[in-house]
């Protein structure tokens, strides 16, 4: 049975900018299922902030977003949609 898709909001804020093309190889690696992307620069705090949207299956985004979650100096929260396929 095929897994059916969510929707999701990818929160990710960056503290190391050395993991910032680690975090691009990622997003490149799944750019099929990414509906758009906004990166804010907070040169105030040395953050970024990145909001990415998906549709793709549950289990490709929880994959997503623990492989950024374990980048340095990088943490990742996902909200879903209540909507799925």
């Amino acid at each position: 049975m095929e897994e059916l898709n969510r929707v999701a909001l990818i929160g990710i804020m960056i503290e190391n900018k050395e993991s910032v093309g680690k975090i691009n190889d990622i997003l490149h690696t799944y750019a099929n299922y990414i509906i758009g992307r906004m990166g804010i620069p907070y040169q105030k705090r040395n953050i970024s902030i990145i909001s990415v949207a998906i549709d793709a299956p549950n289990d490709i985004i929880n994959t997503i977003s623990g492989k950024l979650g374990a980048l340095d100096g990088v943490s990742s929260k996902t909200i879903y949609s209540k909507y799925s396929d």
